[in-house]
């Protein structure tokens, strides 16, 4: 019992609003969800009379209707999604992989992860490209016709997953996230009571972070591609750039597999509803929101458009893989040969704070990378409708409240010493800023 008490103190303060946030979050997200694909439809995206329609009190209600409920369900979706699935942890099981150590825990262990990831999505793609081959890309058009009956079922799946996980929580020996033990039901299931939930070497939270919705997305991306080619007779090139640009980073971050495990994500943050919902479905279903509306209203590009998108999608791609794979050499082994040319403070602790090349510049420069890669990815739709800029506009916010969340575990972890490398590293995203 002392080591328990030591390993998973109790949790004394909420982020996210507590329990009447991780209350809102729950209800709120899915609907959203739904909210930003059934509102853009071929006949167009009337964002303005969407928004009053819902504010409209019996529109609302008959919008939440039990038919229009039950019309969201397909049973031919669902087994198709549940398919995918078992498809992916078949893979993982099946496909040879590489056994690499996470970071060290609170209690001493380092957890081993299997890494095949990147080789399962070269064997995802292959099926893809040999289906079209054979098959013709109708196939690929089930995608489009039943996406919210597959989103719908992706939903259950992340709350059931997230039920699971928060039950098997309350076994003996489990290490919980600092932020997950509070005692309050909602709150916990949602942020996520354990750290690192597994069923034998199967990590549910490393899978879940680089499986079901990262080759989602890619499948899904490849779908909406389809169906314009369906209508159109031919893929524009706006559309050939999002697919490109989001399909390379998918691939970029399954290559790159081992770097996930640096993360907060795995490193610090219970796996919750959170987590399962927010790479189940918020990723695989809501990130392919451009390639979506580009299969129903396609756009063309003048020479110029496509110079600026080519050239942000280069400068963001090369701040963010810049910033990470220095970041991750580092963690790794800091007495790299390769690694010489960087500077660093070391906090009473012991660890090592890097102070020059891509981290002196900023504290989150990876941020900037990320977002300004988004913003490659939503100008291909052209201003027509801000439906497509959705994920612009979210990523901003929440890579602005990801910052403050580490900024504030940092300032725990490592006091006065935090104090010290903010003078020396002034900026937090933004260089200047």
């Amino acid at each position: 019992m002392p080591s328990k008490a030591i390993h998973n103190p109790k949790t004394t303060e909420y982020e996210f609003l507590g329990p009447i946030g991780a209350s809102l979050m729950m209800t709120t997200l899915p609907t959203l969800v739904y909210l930003l694909h059934l509102g853009c439809q071929p006949e167009g995206c009337p964002t303005v009379s969407l928004i009053e329609q819902l504010l409209n009190p019996q529109q609302l209600v008959q919008f939440f209707s039990a038919d229009n409920i039950v019309s969201l369900f397909d049973l031919q979706a669902s087994i198709a999604f549940l398919g995918y699935l078992i498809y992916l942890i078949l893979a993982w099981y099946l496909i040879p992989g590489r056994w690499v150590e996470g970071t060290q825990l609170r209690n001493g262990r380092k957890l081993k992860y299997k890494e095949n990831g990147f080789r399962s999505m070269l064997l995802t793609l292959c099926i893809i490209g040999c289906t079209i081959l054979i098959k013709g890309h109708e196939p690929l058009l089930f995608i489009f016709d039943h996406f919210i009956g597959l989103m719908s079922c992706s939903i259950i799946v992340s709350f059931l997953v997230a039920i699971y996980v928060y039950l098997i929580s309350f076994q003996e020996e489990k290490l919980l996230a600092l932020g997950g033990n509070s005692g309050n039901i909602i709150y916990d299931f949602m942020i996520g009571r354990e750290l690192n939930p597994r069923i034998g070497n199967f990590d549910i939270k490393y899978f879940v972070e680089l499986r079901p919705g990262i080759t989602g997305w890619i499948i899904i991306n490849i779908a909406m591609a389809a169906k314009q080619y369906h209508e159109l007779g031919y893929v524009t090139l706006g559309m050939i750039l999002v697919i490109t640009f989001q399909g390379w980073y998918c691939i970029d971050s399954v290559y790159n597999e081992p770097a996930v495990l640096t993360t907060m994500d795995i490193t610090t943050d219970g796996f919750g509803w959170m987590l399962s919902f927010g790479n189940i479905t918020w990723l695989a279903f809501l990130y392919p929101l451009q390639a979506r509306y580009l299969a129903l209203r396609p756009n063309h590009l003048s020479w110029m458009e496509i110079v600026i998108i080519l050239s942000l999608q280069a400068i963001g791609y090369g701040i963010f893989r810049g910033a990470n794979n220095e970041k991750n050499a580092f963690r790794n082994n800091a007495n790299d040969p390769k690694l010489k040319y960087l500077k660093y403070m070391t906090t009473e602790s012991g660890s090592k704070l890097i102070i020059s090349s891509w981290w002196g510049k900023a504290r989150h420069i990876n941020y900037l990378g990320d977002w300004i890669m988004a913003w490659a990815w939503c100008l291909p739709c052209g201003f027509d409708d801000i439906f497509p800029y959705f994920y612009v506009i979210y990523f901003a916010v929440l890579l602005v409240h990801r910052e403050l969340r580490d900024e504030e575990k940092c300032k725990k972890k490592y006091k006065k010493d935090w104090d010290r490398y903010c003078n020396i590293v002034r900026y937090k995203i933004i260089p200047g800023k």
